[in-house]
């Protein structure tokens, strides 16, 4: 320590790093005329996505989803409707929420521990590329649907924008890498899937498992890199 200067204990050095980070990257914005993007990171637990007629055939005839809760992208929903997921070796996973509205595929989107706990393998995959992957049986309270294929741990990604994906520099299907700051739990995941669409508004999708080892509830900073 040079005398006559002030000493910071680590958390303080931390703290001022980020904010001289965040400083540069405002300021680089600022020399380019863009505006820095409000990114969101969200915890995506298990869930499912089905068809109408998957819909109908484990609630009823006519049967359409109700919102639980809207969610972060415009138009999507948690809906109030769950199913029991059971895998091939007859293990269970009650309470599968559904995600509204209805698609035009029928899939499951789990994290490893729940793949585990089904005593599946379960491939990592994009929305929607479900073709070779773990079949399951939906129970629903008026009937079952048989799933051939489509249970998935879903790859991390991120949802932008045109404009958010010409602020990062990057286009549909690229790949990034997402670090996040916590109390004495650094994290950076790689290959977060970039998904560009004008519908979406910036958000990171990681799973519960990965959210839980990042210690994102107390997250302190997050960016994409």
């Amino acid at each position: 320590m040079i005398k006559g200067n002030p000493s910071y204990d680590r958390g303080t050095v931390e703290q001022l790093v980020r904010q001289a980070l965040k400083n540069q990257l405002a300021g680089a914005a600022s020399r380019t005329g863009k505006t820095v993007p409000l990114l969101v990171v969200n915890s995506s637990a298990r869930h499912c996505h089905l068809t109408q007629e998957a819909v109908e055939k484990l609630f009823g005839a006519g049967h359409k989803l109700t919102v639980f809760k809207w969610l972060y992208q415009e138009g999507q929903f948690a809906a109030n409707e769950t199913v029991t997921l059971i895998g091939p070796k007859k293990r269970i996973i009650p309470n599968l929420r559904i995600l509204g509205p209805c698609r035009n595929l029928n899939q499951v989107e789990l994290a490893y521990s729940d793949s585990i706990q089904l005593g599946l393998d379960i491939p990592v995959r994009m929305s929607a590329d479900i073709s070779g992957t773990t079949s399951g049986i939906l129970i629903g309270p008026k009937g079952s649907w048989e799933m051939p294929d489509g249970i998935i741990r879903a790859s991390r990604h991120v949802h932008m924008s045109p404009s958010d994906a010409e602020f990062y520099g990057v286009k549909h299907l690229d790949n990034m890498k997402l670090r996040i700051t916590a109390p004495k739990c650094t994290t950076v995941f790689e290959d977060m899937l970039v998904r560009v669409d004008p519908s979406f508004k910036l958000e990171v999708h990681i799973d519960t498992d990965e959210a839980n080892a990042c210690d994102l509830d107390r997250a302190e900073q997050v960016e994409l890199v």
